[in-house]
């Protein structure tokens, strides 16, 4: 009688290997269930959204429409529960006490979104916790003390006339469709290139930064697919999919324009300091910030992280500003009467804006409340995230545990209509100082809040200031009914069909 194949030498490590995956298996799925259930009981106290036992909500918010999340935070108090697949779940805040409790914790960035930046950014203060961020954030916050800005307004405004200098050149005196989003995008560009690498590039007005350009873009919007694709969330996955292959081929391209960048500066200083001809510059850039801070912490910032610094504040602060400057041009084309009102303004501060100043910045209240209006209705950050390090307990007295996911909506927050009456109404007033007295801290977060609040936002409004005082100034701007503004929420706000608007020149 011949023997079976169990019996065979051969088959038993098989047989005892396949016994043992099954195990792993049979662990492994008993160990999810756990989990799902486990969050299920957790999150019982919060209302959900219908979900697929499968999918989750991942077609819900993947969708990118903000329609669904204003219908939602409309519909469900203070937050909800999103669930990305079967066993993972992103909790969303969007009240102001909970925004509060929230952002006074000193919890780690989540694993999932931030994970997923360190490729394109490296470990900057994006992405770091601990003592290495606060480390890193000691060494850079000189690099946006006042002295140091006061000398970028001049910078700003050249970059913003060369923008003006083409739509002048497109529009002639004619009133004329121009997609502004492209435009403003490089503007920003040269205005970074400038303050934070001291870089002529002309990327304005030549096509050389395209590809630099439209990989950021790319970049950004794959990783926000990756996000909420739970299945992209295992790296193995991800990493030999088509769009990580993609990912993998920007981040390149990325890294290798700032890191020559980096060298040509370092070899630079290199040989003044060898033959002592040091050149000074009208300005200090942030590279110099950096290097300086290199050069007396030489143990504790390395290469590495000069370069994660560089490139997150050139990716970061490109795509921010480039979206906060086109939704508060496109937030006046709508608004004519407050358009008119700011150029009023503008132009009793600034005469014919051959020239424009630091402390003309702050005479500008009015068009300071409507930028503020603009960021409330776009922000150009929608969301931040944190991961729970310990329970949470919100006023409301419902609590969550360790290690949930939750997810500050930014938007869902500035469009509530328990703290802002009519929230889809464009209303500068509701900036005025009385009205912004009377109202929680925590209701306009564009820059988020707290410890890990954003360094650069008085960068960002000063360039906000400058870039819509020197637009009004020349242009009048007014919508194209036919294509209206549809946001796509990446990882920043962007533009789903470009932002187009009818440029008139004016006398």
């Amino acid at each position: 009688m011949e023997p079976s194949w169990l019996e065979m030498r051969w088959a038993r490590p098989l047989y005892l290997a396949f016994v043992f995956c099954l195990a792993l298996g049979l662990l492994q799925a008993i160990k999810l269930y756990l989990r799902r259930q486990r969050l299920l009981r957790d999150l019982c106290p919060f209302p959900a959204p219908p979900t697929h036992w499968f999918y989750g909500h991942q077609k819900l918010l993947q969708d990118g429409e903000m329609e669904k999340l204003e219908e939602l935070v409309g519909k469900y108090p203070c937050a909800f529960p999103c669930w990305v697949g079967p066993f993972q779940v992103f909790f969303y805040i969007y009240d102001p006490d909970y925004a509060k409790a929230f952002l006074s914790r000193t919890d780690p960035k989540s694993k999932y979104l931030y994970k997923f930046l360190i490729p394109c950014l490296g470990k900057g203060l994006v992405s770091l916790e601990g003592p290495r961020w606060f480390q890193h954030r000691h060494l850079l916050t000189p690099g946006f003390n006042f002295n140091i800005l006061k000398s970028y307004v001049e910078v700003m405004a050249h970059s913003v006339n060369t923008m003006l200098g083409k739509w002048e050149k497109i529009c002639g005196p004619q009133d004329t469709i121009v997609e502004v989003f492209e435009h403003i995008t490089l503007m920003t560009l040269d205005i970074l290139m400038k303050c934070v690498l001291s870089q002529e590039t002309n990327c304005q007005t030549s096509s050389t930064h395209d590809l630099y350009v439209k990989a950021t873009f790319e970049a950004s919007k794959i990783i926000f697919h990756r996000l909420y694709n739970f299945l992209h969330h295992l790296d193995i996955i991800f990493k030999f999919s088509p769009q990580g292959h993609r990912l993998q081929e920007m981040v390149k391209i990325l890294h290798q324009y700032t890191e020559k960048i980096i060298q040509d500066r370092k070899k630079l200083l290199k040989n003044e300091k060898k033959y002592g001809n040091t050149q000074k510059r009208k300005y200090q850039d942030f590279l110099d910030i950096i290097l300086s801070a290199q050069a007396e912490n030489d143990n504790n910032f390395s290469d590495t992280d000069l370069q994660s610094e560089v490139n997150t504040f050139m990716l970061a602060g490109q795509d921010t500003m480039a979206g906060g400057i086109s939704w508060l041009l496109y937030h006046l084309a709508l608004n004519p009467e407050h358009q008119e009102r700011c150029r009023e303004e503008i132009r009793g501060i600034l005469g014919d804006g051959s020239s424009i100043t630091w402390d003309q910045l702050g005479e500008m209240s009015y068009t300071t409340m409507c930028i503020k209006e603009s960021l409330r209705l776009a922000p150009p950050v929608p969301s931040i995230s944190r991961e729970l390090s310990k329970p949470i307990t919100f006023p409301d007295g419902r609590s969550l545990p360790a290690g949930i996911t939750v997810v500050l909506s930014i938007w869902g927050l500035h469009h509530n209509p328990a703290i802002w009456e009519n929230p889809k109404v464009f209303d500068p007033s509701r900036f005025s100082q009385e009205n912004s007295d009377q109202r929680h801290p925590h209701s306009f977060l564009p820059f988020s809040a707290g410890p890990r609040n954003c360094i650069g936002q008085q960068f960002a409004m000063i360039e906000l200031k400058v870039a819509i005082a020197l637009i009004l100034l020349r242009f009048k701007v007014s919508p194209d009914p036919t294509r209206p503004l549809v946001f796509l929420p990446q990882i920043v706000l962007k533009p789903k069909n470009g932002v187009y608007l009818h440029l008139k020149k004016l006398p």
